[in-house]
């Protein structure tokens, strides 16, 4: 299985609308199954697509709107 690389939008914006909710679920998703050795989690800046956001990327591809919910199912699709 090859490592998860999931980046959280920090910007003002993405952060407000819920980003820091996404990132404690994201950080208590990896504690609780035991995945720190698979995902690789980090924060990047505004990347200007504050519109959509709170923006997620997962191994390159892009998380638009993203709550708990949307968050639980493409967390599990990554398994």
């Amino acid at each position: 299985m090859s490592k998860i690389n999931i980046t959280v939008c920090m910007g003002s914006s993405c952060f407000a609308r819920g980003n820091d909710r996404n990132l404690e679920f994201i950080e208590n998703y990896i504690k609780d199954n035991g995945l720190e050795a698979e995902i690789d989690l980090s924060g990047a800046r505004c990347e200007g697509k504050c519109a959509t956001g709170p923006n997620i990327t997962i191994n390159g591809t892009e998380y638009h709107e993203v709550d708990e919910d949307k968050l639980q199912e493409i967390l599990a699709s990554y398994k």
